[in-house]
């Protein structure tokens, strides 16, 4: 509510493709890495000082892989600074940017969690991303940025606090980073992380890119999130607003809540059974995140899911097959309600989310098969 092999760069493949390809149902890369603890990642940002980053162990880093990437080999390899760098996703996206020899920046607030999860060499600046600093520093010295940060969504029922917790942590997040990107000459691209919720429930209808805000938490908040990022578009900077559907990864998120009722022979469709599921697997995320930092023509809303959504009830179905279990026991909407209380909408409503910006220009998906894509996460 992923794998990949490091033998392969993120350099386009005949038929559209992008980015590593997973060879195999285990193949390695974004749950097996591996980490070189010879020197420092990062060095602590000094009070009232210039963020301090270790740009020449980086760039060493860097020239050792040779790395190439689109546009063919000798281009110049990007210096990306990321948010939200330590999460599900943050932490697929530094290895991959790694793997095809771009330098990554880090902005974390706990900078041993950074140290501990995060492949070397990663440059780590610690520091708020929701406060102005120093650390913005670190964004006018970076060629493009992937704003990530942000509170769980479903880390917990939504009270008061927590909505205003997860509101405060994108909102504040995302115009820092913004401001600090429209002021700069060097930065050309932002990456901003939006959601799907933005649609709201729309049914049966499919739902594009030029598609208006929906109702609910999650359709404000998605909408108040993309206009944070708004001023470093105003300073003539390409914007990406990522609004990405539901990760599907072994290593957290929704799916291994999602596996739980299944494995004890009680799985079966949440809700309105005919309800559309926009999912996405995290090597195609990834992939497409890189994407969208390298193609200069695509800007404005993207929509980060698989092709063709099921209903919850064929997603129901296919993971009972990979499973083995029997997918015929439906939650009914009431008691979601009751169990989940405004948090409910990450499940009851229907979104038919089609990829049409990533599909126009020429994004191939290597996970566009639902059955596929969990055989090869929990198979």
């Amino acid at each position: 509510m992923a794998g990949m092999t490091s033998g392969e760069r993120g350099s386009p493949r005949a038929g559209g493709g992008y980015g590593p390809r997973v060879t195999g149902p285990r193949a390695g890369g974004y749950d097996a890495v591996t980490r070189d603890d010879r020197g420092a990642a990062g060095r602590r940002v000094p009070a009232g000082g210039r963020c301090a980053v270790d740009r020449e162990e980086a760039a060493a880093a860097t020239a050792r892989r040779g790395a190439t990437r689109a546009g063919g080999a000798g281009r110049c390899p990007l210096r990306v600074l990321l948010t939200g760098g330590t999460g599900l996703i943050g932490r697929a996206v530094v290895r991959a940017l790694l793997e095809r020899g771009d330098e990554v920046v880090c902005v974390t607030r706990d900078r041993k969690r950074a140290l501990s999860r995060l492949p070397r060499p990663v440059a780590i600046v610690a520091a708020d991303p929701t406060l102005p600093g120093d650390w913005q520093a670190a964004v006018a010295d970076s060629d493009g940025v992937v704003n990530l940060a942000g509170e769980p969504i479903l880390a917990g029922r939504w009270t008061r606090a927590r909505k205003r917790r997860i509101r405060e942590s994108r909102l504040l997040a995302t115009r820092h980073v913004a401001g600090a990107v429209a002021a700069a000459e060097r930065p050309r691209v932002l990456v901003s992380a939006s959601a799907v919720g933005y649609y709201g429930d729309g049914g049966r209808e499919p739902l594009y890119e030029e598609r208006g805000p929906g109702r609910g938490f999650l359709g404000r908040l998605a909408h108040e999130w993309e206009g944070a990022a708004l001023p470093a578009e105003s300073a003539g900077k390409r914007v990406v607003r990522l609004r990405i559907g539901v990760v599907l990864s072994r290593d957290g998120g929704a799916l291994p809540r999602l596996l739980l009722p299944y494995r004890l022979f009680l799985g079966g469709p949440l809700g309105n059974p005919r309800a559309y599921f926009p999912w996405i697997h995290v090597h195609d995320l990834v992939r497409a995140i890189l994407f969208c930092l390298d193609r200069d023509d695509l800007a404005g809303p993207v929509n980060a899911v698989a092709p063709d959504p099921p209903t919850q009830r064929e997603f129901a179905a296919a993971l009972g097959r990979v499973l083995g279990r029997p997918a015929v026991l439906p939650v009914p909407a009431p008691l979601l309600r009751i169990v989940l209380g405004e948090m409910s909408e990450t499940v009851l409503d229907s979104l038919r989310v089609v990829p049409k910006a990533l599909r126009a220009r020429g994004f191939g998906f290597e996970f566009r098969d639902l059955e596929t894509a969990l055989r090869h996460l929990v198979g």
